[in-house]
């Protein structure tokens, strides 16, 4: 599962799974959440609140490059990474 992205602490990784919508996988510590990517919600998983801010206000600010990471994912190439929450 490539990292797309690394920032406080938190891992950004995208897989593709077949027939399942655009989204991936932050990881802080030894908890993980699921976010789609369009509409950008958390889809499973639990981490504390303030991750799922810092990661939702991440997300939002870089959409067009997730989604494009996914279209790459779907085309069996390597997704560029992107920037850190600045």
């Amino acid at each position: 599962m490539p990292v797309l992205a690394k920032f406080y602490g938190i891992v950004i990784r995208m897989f593709r799974v077949r027939g399942m919508p655009a989204r991936f996988h932050a990881i802080y510590h030894d908890a993980e959440i699921v976010v789609e990517i369009a509409p950008l919600r958390v889809v499973q998983g639990n981490v504390p609140a303030r991750i799922t801010q810092l990661v939702l206000a991440w997300a939002r600010t870089h959409q067009s490059e997730l989604l494009a990471a996914w279209g790459a994912l779907l085309h069996s190439r390597k997704p560029a990474t992107i920037g850190p929450l600045d």
